[in-house]
């Protein structure tokens, strides 16, 4: 674990009264470590002896996201918590029970994310990199919690979040009707 990841868990850990935030933190952290497919997938089968490389190397990808993903969210909860669901093997089965324990409908985390989304506003000193990554991982968290923001939209939240700097770029884009995907709209920026 980075210090950043840790300094983000141990900031906001699970202790039944703050849930909502508490999810919304893990979620971010394994969208920034690319470990959310553990959530949604299912752990491939054991490889046969047999089964080619790609197939093995599926599982073995699965089996260490599963454990790094397993490792954060147990590093996140109060240590009563932490107890309970240590036995747990997936993560998968350890977010589905805290669900059970304290979840409300997604719609706190929904709200915050795109409250978030809609209030936007670079700051001074950020790096535009930085504050389009920012972007893009509250539109994967409103994604996740049912909220449907399609791409063009996207890229004019974060047009309309830049610093006034930015104006000529913007207008630029507007004039031009310039079509942009998240991707190159980073790279341009």
């Amino acid at each position: 674990m980075t210090s950043a990841t840790l300094n983000m868990l141990a900031a906001d850990k699970l202790n039944g009264n703050n849930y909502a935030s508490w999810k919304n933190t893990i979620n971010i952290v394994l969208i920034i470590d690319d470990l959310r497919l553990v959530l949604v997938e299912e752990c491939p089968q054991v490889p046969a002896a047999n089964a080619t490389q790609t197939f093995r190397e599926a599982h073995e990808r699965w089996v260490k996201a599963n454990k790094k993903a397993r490792a954060y969210i147990l590093a996140s909860l109060s240590e009563v918590l932490a107890k309970k669901h240590e036995s747990m093997l997936t993560a998968h089965e350890i977010m589905d029970s805290l669900q059970e324990m304290f979840g409300q409908a997604s719609y706190q985390i929904k709200h915050d994310a795109l409250k978030y989304i809609y209030n936007a506003c670079m700051n001074k000193g950020v790096s535009v990199q930085e504050h389009v990554l920012n972007m893009m991982v509250h539109f994967n968290v409103a994604k996740m919690n049912g909220v449907v923001i399609n791409e063009a939209n996207q890229v004019s939240f974060i047009l309309e979040s830049l610093l006034e700097s930015f104006l000529q770029f913007r207008s630029n884009v507007a004039m031009n009707k310039i079509v942009y995907i998240l991707t190159t709209l980073l790279d341009e920026l």
